[in-house]
């Protein structure tokens, strides 16, 4: 068998075995759901008259509602990838990592199962929140069949990136506890972009943290391609970003891994 064909058949059952542990322990994917989800109906229910009314043209829930749901998926895509920090700070410290040493299998397996299992529970996760936001009155008529694609391919990317760098921020985390705070930007970058209001509307001085981001970019691009808003360079912005963090996130975890395993 080949070196390809054995490490997809590696990678493949680590994958097999994230999805399981997550299935048999659902509590933290469910309580990092519920951050997102609780927040869209927050901010859509109560706040939304007074929110709408920065986006110009008087108080309107269902177009806040609308502005709104683009940024929860990204912030859902942050907070799940937390779990991912946790998951992989766990594998190193409880000493399964030493036992998948002894065994023939793929030297990155584990890790590439971590990394495939975590987008897949995001994409599961985005898809769970945007049920809900489509169940309270969101609505994307505009869209076409390729701007649905290129959002789900833009979704998937940032997925892919953030979950990277999760895992080298497990791998050097002492334990499941630092990995957890470590993994805090992930949640906290999005309340701090155009998530919730136009960058715009913020204050001069805070305007570069919100602008320059990743958050804001893939926000905005998303926007555009559901609602039909402008784009204008914030769609290269959000892959150049996406590209950049999946690059620094393998090296960055490869070197780890590989330098834990001398």
């Amino acid at each position: 068998m080949s070196s390809l064909s054995l490490a997809v058949r590696d990678s493949s059952t680590m994958l097999r075995r994230n999805l399981l542990h997550a299935r048999r322990y659902p509590s933290m994917t469910l309580n990092l759901l519920l951050t997102p989800v609780m927040l869209l109906l927050l901010f859509v229910y109560v706040f939304g008259d007074v929110m709408s009314a920065g986006l110009g043209g008087g108080a309107d829930r269902a177009r806040y509602l609308a502005y709104l749901v683009p940024g929860i998926l990204l912030m859902t895509i942050g907070g799940t990838v937390v779990g991912t920090a946790v998951s992989v700070s766990n594998d190193m410290t409880e000493g399964i990592i030493a036992r998948f040493r002894t065994m023939a299998i793929h030297r990155g397996a584990v890790i590439i199962g971590h990394v495939a299992g975590s987008v897949l529970q995001s994409v599961l996760s985005v898809l769970l929140v945007g049920a809900v936001g489509v169940a309270i009155g969101f609505r994307s008529s505009d869209a076409t069949a390729l701007e649905w694609l290129a959002a789900f391919g833009l979704l998937v990317l940032f997925a892919t990136a953030l979950t990277w760098i999760a895992v080298g921020m497990g791998l050097v985390s002492p334990n499941a506890e630092a990995a957890s705070n470590n993994a805090l930007p992930m949640i906290m970058l999005p309340l701090l972009s155009s998530a919730f209001v136009p960058v715009d509307a913020m204050p001069g001085w805070f305007r570069p943290v919100a602008e320059y981001q990743p958050f804001t970019p893939a926000i905005e691009t998303l926007r555009g391609l559901l609602l039909g808003t402008e784009i204008g360079h914030n769609g290269w912005l959000a892959v150049a970003w996406c590209l950049a963090l999946t690059v620094l996130g393998y090296r960055w975890s490869r070197a780890v891994y590989n330098r834990d395993q001398k």
